[in-house]
């Protein structure tokens, strides 16, 4: 590995590491936040829909602008977005405004959906160059940044840290790891040469129409789902659904955080040596289990523990399979750039979708939609199967 691609595997690292810090942050702050805005479950639900459509928007403009101007300068603007939603958040809060942390979590959503396409993008490049599977380790380093905002944020959260000064410092802390890092970053990747109109129409269509893709995408939307569920509601299910004080639930999310930082630090390993296949349908499996015992046992010791299965389950399926869709074809770029789309959508139904069966039912019993759509993933996960080369006339797994 030469000393300009390890820089910049490492900025792709630090890149990663900043949004799971920062979404963590918030996330251990949420049932502070709904006191302070005197929401209820229902009307949390409506707040976080502020985080899914602007994710989405980030998600729909990401493709054409990455194609147009590379990932370089979408990661800049997402980062810095992420930055700047972090303290529109805390100042939200500490105006009593769920208006105000709908709009913090729009602009949050805005900047990661965006940035986080364009990154996996330029995280794509940097495996292929690498020739390893790297994709759940850099994943990984957002794991890693959920584990210490979490870890952060508990304790802060027992100490009755004010809101706005926590949210403040991580915003400062993402924007001095951006000027840092950048540099490393080279521009062009993604970007594509403008063809004819109707030739460009083609290959996109071309792209959408690929039903392997698309089958890629729902694995990525199911485990997507489990890991956005975890991080909008996991102390929140663990507060009102396991009788956990606001401190314990936001251990219980550290506890998910850091199981899904070590299946994506060693998932890597698995991955070379079982295929994407084999490791999607066994997340599949062992997020379902941890789901599973999450809704129905109700016993905090085991509600804690599953909290792990389901971190372990929902860590490789993102990365892994958009490794497995940038693969599936020529035009990697968008290929990578579609999956995460639909991927996304995830994170568009998935909060107000659980509030309102959560304010009718019960967080945990809400949990079943997010179960049966992991369980379901399971038999999607053929599709990553993908040959990369031949050998001797035999496909390499991929």
């Amino acid at each position: 590995m030469t000393a300009d691609l390890a820089r910049r595997r490492t900025a792709v690292f630090a890149l990663f590491f900043v949004p799971g810090l920062t979404i963590s942050s918030w996330v251990t702050r949420t049932p502070d936040v709904r006191d302070m805005v005197h929401a209820t479950t229902a009307q949390m639900g409506l707040i976080l829909f502020g985080l899914s459509v602007g994710s989405m928007i980030g998600i729909l403009c990401s493709g054409a602008l990455v194609a147009r101007w590379g990932a370089r300068p979408v990661i800049v603007a997402g980062t810095t977005a992420v930055a700047a939603a972090a303290a529109l958040i805390g100042i939200g809060a500490a105006a009593g405004s769920g208006l105000g942390v709908a709009l913090g979590l729009g602009v949050f959503g805005l900047g990661m959906g965006g940035g986080e396409v364009a990154l996996n993008v330029e995280g794509a490049e940097v495996e292929r160059l690498l020739g390893r599977s790297t994709m759940p380790a850099m994943h990984g380093f957002f794991s890693l940044g959920t584990v210490i905002g979490a870890i952060g944020g508990m304790g802060l959260t027992a100490v009755a840290f004010p809101v706005l000064i926590h949210l403040a410092a991580v915003a400062a802390a993402a924007l001095a790891v951006l000027v840092l890092v950048i540099r490393h970053v080279p521009p062009g990747v993604g970007r594509r040469a403008s063809a004819k109109g109707r030739e460009a129409g083609a290959e996109r269509v071309a792209v959408w129409k690929d039903s392997r893709l698309l089958l890629i995408g729902c694995v990525i939307l199911a485990l997507a789902m489990a890991e956005g569920t975890a991080n909008d509601w996991l102390p929140l299910v663990m507060v009102d659904g396991h009788g956990f004080d606001p401190a314990l639930g936001s251990a219980v999310y550290a506890v998910f955080a850091a199981a899904m930082t070590l299946g994506r630090f060693t998932g890597g390993h698995f991955v070379d040596r079982f295929g994407r296949a084999a490791a999607l349908c066994g997340s599949a499996i062992i997020g379902a289990v941890g789901l599973a015992l999450v809704i129905f046992i109700d016993n905090q010791v085991v509600a804690a523990t599953a909290a792990i299965l389901w971190g372990l389950g929902a860590s490789l399926g993102f990365p892994v399979a958009l490794s497995a869709a940038g693969d599936s074809g020529d035009q990697s770029a968008a290929r990578v750039s579609l999956a995460a789309t639909v991927g996304y959508v995830a994170f568009l139904v998935g909060p107000p979708s659980l509030g309102y069966l959560g304010e009718h039912f019960g967080l945990r019993h809400a949990l079943i939609l997010v179960l049966l759509l992991v369980a379901a993933a399971a038999f999607a996960t053929p599709a990553a199967r993908t040959p990369r080369t031949e050998r001797d006339g035999d496909p390499i797994r991929a």
